[in-house]
């Protein structure tokens, strides 16, 4: 099944959310919204996805947008309706996401994307707490509710099968969420509290809107090559080594990787649903988990 509908991608200026948009557009999307909060770098993604572009009724639009707040996430799925008159596959990317640095990666776009204050427990600083759920949890919440009302106004999809015909629904939405959504890191509770939430909206989302034919589900990837990454490991190259050897593949996960993952797009029964892009890091961080649980362990 070929990918031929549209897309709303957010914080689709850089790293993963950018190559989900240029993802659609290549698999032959005709349309995709590239929003970000850096509008410049979200209208540069949205010019060039027209070199890229397999549909030759291809459109790509850019859009700024703040998605902790409401009437801009509101804006943004409005205008999607109004270029394209339906929203297909919506990809919740825009995040803030940690590092294991302890000095916070700020971007060329002059905004924190990283965790500050590394601390234990006891001495989390609320403020980032507080900064990492109001883009983590309330900017995804915003999304899917403004996407799933989009998505219940707008016709079901019904197309060829060796049964006749298939009613395919009247949308999907991907929430980003990472390994830290089942899983926790020391240090970034703040962080790992955050994705939790995340995965636990996409499940509620996903039984909330399964009536009305529209699938929502989680995509929880572990290190994934973006520039985000590459310059947390300039900043410390121990960071590089440390990743070889908590992936017992050997290596992190390139865009493109995690990207084919998103536009999966045969199993139209799937929803709820949570896809691990781990490189078998979960497996190994169980069996640590497994063995620090075991009696007389300290």
């Amino acid at each position: 099944m070929d990918i031929t509908g549209f897309a709303l991608v957010t914080g689709a200026g850089s790293g993963i959310g950018r190559d989900t948009g240029m993802a659609y557009a290549i698999e032959g999307a005709a349309g995709v919204i590239f929003a970000d909060v850096d509008e410049l770098a979200a209208k540069a993604t949205a010019d060039e996805s027209y070199k890229v572009a397999k549909n030759p009724c291809y459109q790509g639009y850019s859009i700024k947008v703040d998605v902790s707040d409401e009437a801009s996430v509101m804006a943004m799925v409005a205008f999607a309706v109004e270029k394209f008159g339906r929203i297909d596959y919506c990809v919740n990317s825009a995040g803030v996401i940690f590092s294991i640095l302890a000095d916070a990666y700020i971007s060329e776009r002059h905004h924190i994307v990283g965790v500050e204050e590394p601390e234990e427990v006891a001495n989390a600083s609320l403020a980032e707490f507080e900064r990492f759920w109001n883009v983590n949890v309330k900017g995804t919440l915003l999304c899917l509710k403004a996407e799933s009302l989009a998505m219940k106004k707008q016709d079901a999809i019904t197309i060829p099968s060796r049964s006749g015909g298939r009613d395919i629904g009247r949308g999907v939405i991907i929430n980003l969420g990472s390994c830290n959504s089942y899983m926790a890191t020391p240090k970034i509770v703040q962080y790992t509290s955050s994705k939790h939430a995340v995965l636990g909206m996409t499940k509620n989302a996903a039984l909330d809107n399964a009536q009305y034919g529209i699938r929502v589900n989680a995509i929880c990837p572990s290190w994934v090559d973006t520039p985000m990454v590459s310059k947390a490991v300039q900043g410390d190259p121990s960071l590089g080594e440390l990743m070889k050897t908590v992936i017992p593949m050997g290596r992190i996960a390139q865009q493109e990787e995690f990207s084919e993952v998103q536009l999966r797009d045969r199993g139209w029964m799937d929803c709820g649903w949570r896809y691990n892009v781990a490189a078998a890091e979960i497996a190994l961080r169980c069996q640590m988990a497994q063995h620090h649980e075991k009696p007389g362990f300290h």
